[in-house]
This record gives structure tokens, C-alpha cells and sequence, in this order.
């Protein structure tokens, strides 16, 4: 079943985001790897110094090339609320706060590095030097940043080329400090042993952390973004039980009966669950005969012109003071129609049938709704 809402799917942004996030993780282990191993000692008469110095400087301006379009996209995608001052100002957003925030200081990091390059004839050798030190922690940071916010992360070629960018700086501090040893052995010792570390730490962290069951919500996505899947509990009252859930009955909500409405509402799409899969989601709201709000999730592989392919799917259908009286799934798609079933918790079911309209550009959905009861319940 294939889900046709003008352009709904990864927007143009998101698809940026992503590759020029994996692009600037990429150049700046190349800008590491020639810090590391120290250009001024491998040059040739093929290579010699001032070429491979400027190859060095030419790929960590790239990197910030690739950093600035990586966070303007990031900002300009609708479906996570970021905003350009969380890439300058660490932990200060709402969307996954700790690892954006480690993306916000290695980007300060690598925007001081720039600047005190740039006045070096000013600042000193020594001063410059100094502050360049700071390059050996963006790069880690960097590192963790990616894994922490990343939608690819669980995808095996994002992990292939995460190893590969490890075991890059790693195969560099390898050369840099082996050869001469044991000369100043302790900070040699000091450095591989925080080489090995981070490996170590990757293989410890990643199963449990970004690869484990609902990391994005305790990596700290917004309420909002995250899948509504489980039911809804409130405080026991008066004729019920205690511990149990209580949801308002579909009599009580005025929804029992059938009914025609008009939809109106906003549409959001940005990364599913799994790695190249879409998630969008509708929220509308109606009124007239009855009121209330109808809330649908779509999970699915993106397809040609803007499709979205159905793989999972949830509906809600409430009254205005309860956003759930009614869960149950889609049933079959037919390009911007759908069919439902849902059923409420005093066992009545309703068949749903909607029409819908995108505004791609706004990010609002206008459509119809109509519901009528049905014998038995299809719903999840």
C-alpha cells in the first residue's frame, strides 16, 4: 500500500542534514589523521611540506563548509525543532539536548581553531599552538555526536564507516608514537592508551545505547516526535479498578454515531524508526455535528514522487477534552484516501474513511472524515 501526500516524505533538508553530517565526520578524521602523524615529518620531494600543510588547512575549512550547510539544514527541517543558535550554544535545546550539544562545542571548537589560524601572524607560534591542541577533542566529540543523533547509526554501512574513521585516527596515533620508543614512553603510553579507549568504549556503549531499544526516546526526543503506542492511563475513580487503565467511553464522547466532518491540521514527516524508513505524521482537528481531533502515524519506506510505502501504522480518534477515545490502524490506501478501523475501549468499532489535501509548502493537511460503525473491531 503506497501513501501519495504531494510531497510527503525525508524532506530535501533532512536528506542535507544527513550527508553533510556524515561528509564533515569524514573530513575531519582526514584533518586528524594529518594532525596526528604530523605533515612537516612525511613530506617528500614528491610531497613536500607546504603542500601537504596546505592540503591539511584546504580539508578543515571544507570541514567547516560542510558543517555550516550540515547545521543551516538541520535548522530549516521542520520535523525536529532545532534552531541555528543550539549549533553554537551547547545544551540548550529541546531535541536530544546532550548530543546536540556535544555537536555545538565541537563545532566552537573547530570555529576557534579557524579564527586563531587565521590570526597565527598575530597570536604567536606558541599561542597558536597552544590552542590547536584543541582539534584531538573535537574530533571525538564530533564522533559521539553523530552516534547520538544520527538516524543512520543502525544502518551497517553507517557503522562501517564509523569504524572506519576510528580505526583511522587510531592507525595514526599508531604511527605517530611507535616509531622512537621508548622515548618520552609516558606520554606515548598516555596517548595510545586513550587511542584504545575510545574503540573499547564504542563497543561497550553502542549495544545498549544508540543500537538498543528506544534510544530515541531516552536520548531525549521530544513527546511529541516519538511514536504514540502505548495506551493511555489515568487516576482511578469511583468504579474502577485500581491499576487499570480508564479511558473515557465512546458514548460519553459523542463519537459513537456516524458521522461527516471536515479535517483540517498539519503534517509533519522526518526519519522512522528503522534505518531508510519515513515517518509522517497528521494531526487534524474537526467540528460540527460532533468535535473532536483524528491523529494519524505513518512509518514507511519513501518511494517516487513524494510516496510513502506502508509499513506500520496508528490512529487515534478523540473528542475535543480527550485526544484518545478510539486506537486502531489503517487499513488500506488508495494515493491521498485512506480506510481505518479503530475501537474504543467499551468494545464499539468505527470504520473511518478519509480524504486529504497537502499543502507541502505549509505543512497543513485540510480533508474530510467520515466514520461509521462496524460490527467488530480491527484495531491494534
Amino acid at each position: 500500500m503506497t501513501l501519495v501526500l504531494g510531497t510527503v516524505g525525508p524532506s530535501v533538508y533532512w536528506y542535507l542534514t544527513r550527508s553533510t553530517g556524515l561528509v564533515s565526520l569524514l573530513l575531519l578524521t582526514v584533518t586528524m589523521v594529518l594532525g596526528v602523524i604530523d605533515v612537516s615529518r612525511w613530506s617528500t620531494p614528491g610531497w613536500p611540506r607546504f603542500v601537504l600543510d596546505s592540503l591539511h588547512r584546504n580539508v578543515s575549512m571544507l570541514v567547516l563548509v560542510f558543517l555550516g550547510l550540515h547545521i543551516v539544514t538541520a535548522a530549516l527541517d521542520s520535523f525536529a525543532p532545532i534552531a541555528l543558535l543550539d549549533a553554537v550554544v551547547p545544551f540548550i535545546g529541546s531535541y536530544r539536548p546532550l548530543w546536540l550539544g556535544l555537536g555545538a562545542v565541537a563545532f566552537d571548537l573547530l570555529l576557534a581553531l579557524a579564527i586563531t589560524s587565521l590570526m597565527r601572524q598575530r597570536l604567536g607560534h606558541r599561542a597558536w599552538r597552544i590552542t590547536h591542541w584543541l582539534a584531538y577533542a573535537c574530533w571525538p566529540i564530533a564522533l559521539l555526536h553523530g552516534l547520538g543523533t544520527g538516524s543512520d547509526v543502525k544502518s551497517a554501512w553507517s557503522l562501517a564507516l564509523t569504524a572506519m574513521c576510528v580505526l583511522a585516527v587510531a592507525a595514526a596515533v599508531c604511527v605517530r608514537t611507535l616509531p622512537g620508543w621508548p622515548e618520552h614512553w609516558r606520554v606515548r603510553s598516555g596517548a595510545l592508551a586513550l587511542t584504545a579507549l575510545v574503540p573499547i568504549g564504542l563497543i561497550v556503549w553502542l549495544p545498549d545505547g544508540p543500537l538498543g531499544h528506544g534510544w530515541a526516546r531516552r536520548s531525549g526526543t521530544p513527546v511529541s516526535l516519538l511514536a504514540s503506542s502505548a495506551p493511555s492511563v489515568t487516576t482511578p475513580t469511583a468504579g474502577t479498578t485500581s491499576g487499570r487503565t480508564s479511558t473515557p467511553s465512546s458514548q460519553s464522547s459523542g463519537l459513537s454515531g456516524p458521522f461527516n466532518v471536515s479535517l483540517s491540521g498539519s503534517i509533519k514527516q522526518g526519519p522512522g524508526p528503522g534505518p531508510g524508513l519515513v515517518a509522517v505524521k497528521i494531526a487534524t482537528s474537526f467540528s460540527g455535528s460532533v468535535a473532536g481531533r483524528l491523529d494519524i502515524e505513518i512509518d514507511g519506506q519513501p518511494v517516487g514522487e513524494g510516496g510513502v510505502s506502508l509499513r506500520s501504522s496508528r490512529v487515534t480518534l478523540g473528542s475535543s477534552p480527550t485526544p484518545v477515545v478510539y486506537r486502531g490502524r489503517i487499513v488500506s490506501l488508495n494515493g491521498n484516501r485512506l480506510a481505518a478501523s479503530v475501537r474504543s475501549s467499551d468494545g464499539r468499532s468505527l470504520s473511518l474513511q478519509v480524504a486529504l489535501a497537502v499543502n507541502a509548502g505549509a505543512g497543513t493537511v485540510n480533508g474530510t472524515l467520515a466514520a461509521s460503525p462496524t460490527s467488530s473491531g480491527g484495531g491494534e
